[in-house]
């Protein structure tokens, strides 16, 4: 292979190294090809295990790994650590946040999705979410802190709403976090207070839809219902949240509005697209995601793919029909191969692979200990044999094998022990305390 910053290579710009980004640069492991990843961290992050950080489960480098690390021994990777802050299509140049620009043949943006807080963008200040690193950090310690507080407290209407604990959506992660916030407080802390009894804490998970799990047949969602019900979280659906506080929740239920006093929400009820597909100045869907082709092409640039949680594909079936792919790390995978197929067929003047195809490998949630729910083709199944499958396909899929041992080791003593060894975190001073010793 000649070497990467050879210019007469066809050179790939890669933006993000989430699952379509990284996958799309393994793939484009190939002579006469140089590709340049940018990203705003350092790392690639196991997304779906990231709860499992915010409730200190596990520790940050079980689900993360340096991107350099990783593509170490693939000499036509250039990372840089950079943020991309628009496209200029008519040049094929990338601009970055320090006005660097960089030019490209081919470019893969993968830049994921944030937060949708609805257009009140305000509740993120009460209400965060979960989609980094950083987000998991300043959760986990919101989560523990509010412990120490209620410990701390004489008041008992303050104490109370400091062991109110909302989660509001009940897609997989609010479900995956509810359930988890129960076994912290009914089994983790237990014996370790002595003025609270943290088996009190009400975890209540809020749905504005009419059951949990809308991705999942009506049945594995009942089930899953029951399964959270069974650890102890209030389930509360059609409860649609009008507004949030530094206090609490105000919801509107049943044509009623009533307020929940509490310290910590948490945010899992919508997710928008990543604000770089905009600077594509392309049709945008309702979500702000980009519209692409079958070939998970921009309207007239075929050299532009967009793919993962940026893109609004479609999966065109067999039969000739179509149907939205469903924004999950095996449609991010798959959407990153075929975006690497295309440009490889046309630097080798062959062929372009047929519209993008997402094969459905089925869905899979945990509620809790001992507590899942499985959607895999025919079979669809729950409980203790699901939870069992879901571990096993989350060890399978992690980073490296470092990070499968040290997760399963750390699982292995969690289900054992109910302990969660990660529970440290740091509060941030004030910067008037700060200096007082």
């Amino acid at each position: 292979m000649q070497a990467p910053s050879d210019s007469t290579l066809h050179h790939v710009l890669i933006i993000g190294c989430g699952f379509g980004g990284l996958e799309a640069a393994r793939a484009l492991n190939r002579p006469g090809v140089r590709i340049t990843l940018i990203d705003r961290s350092n790392h690639h992050l196991f997304q779906p295990l990231l709860y499992q950080v915010a409730t200190a489960g596990l520790s940050a480098p079980s689900i993360a790994a340096p991107i350099r690390h990783m593509l170490r021994k693939q000499r036509n990777v250039t990372v840089l650590m950079a943020e991309a802050s628009s496209i200029a299509k008519a040049q094929r140049q990338v601009v970055l946040a320090d006005g660097q620009r960089i030019a490209y043949d081919s470019l893969i943006v993968a830049s994921g999705a944030t937060h949708s807080y609805f257009g009140r963008d305000e509740w993120a200040a009460h209400a965060p979410g979960l989609k980094t690193l950083a987000d998991a950090f300043q959760l986990r310690a919101k989560l523990l802190s509010a412990f120490e507080q209620a410990e701390l407290s004489n008041d008992e209407a303050e104490r109370a709403a400091l062991l109110n604990f909302i989660v509001i959506g009940a897609g997989p992660t609010g479900v995956e976090m509810a359930g988890t916030l129960a076994e912290i407080a009914r089994h983790t802390l237990r014996n370790e207070f002595r003025r609270i009894d943290p088996a009190q804490a009400q975890v209540m998970l809020l749905e504005g839809s009419e059951r949990v799990l809308q991705a999942f047949k009506p049945e594995l969602s009942e089930k899953a219902r029951q399964q959270l019900q069974g650890l102890g979280v209030q389930v509360q659906t059609g409860a649609r949240v009008v507004a949030i506080d530094a206090k609490g929740v105000e919801i509107e239920q049943a044509g009623e509005r009533r307020r929940i006093a509490a310290r910590t929400v948490v945010w899992a009820a919508g997710v928008a697209a990543s604000p770089l597909g905009r600077a594509l100045e392309v049709p945008l869907d309702r979500a702000g995601r980009v519209i692409v082709d079958g070939s998970l092409n921009i309207p007239d640039h075929a050299e532009v793919f967009v793919i993962g949680d940026l893109a609004a594909a479609q999966s065109h079936e067999k039969d000739g029909s179509t149907k939205p792919v469903p924004g999950v790390s095996p449609g991010a995978k798959q959407m990153g191969r075929h975006a690497a197929q295309s440009i490889l067929a046309r630097l080798a003047g062959s062929a372009p692979p047929p519209p993008f195809r997402y094969l459905d490998y089925g869905a899979l949630a945990t509620i809790g200990r001992k507590a899942a729910v499985a959607d895999v083709g025919r079979w669809q199944f729950s409980g203790y044999f699901a939870w069992l499958f879901w571990l096993f396909v989350h060890i399978y899929f992690l980073i490296g094998f470092r990070n499968r041992l040290v997760v399963l080791m750390d699982w292995a003593w969690a289900y054992w022990s109910f302990q969660r060894y990660a529970r440290v975190y740091a509060e941030t001073a004030a910067p008037a305390q700060a200096d007082k010793v």
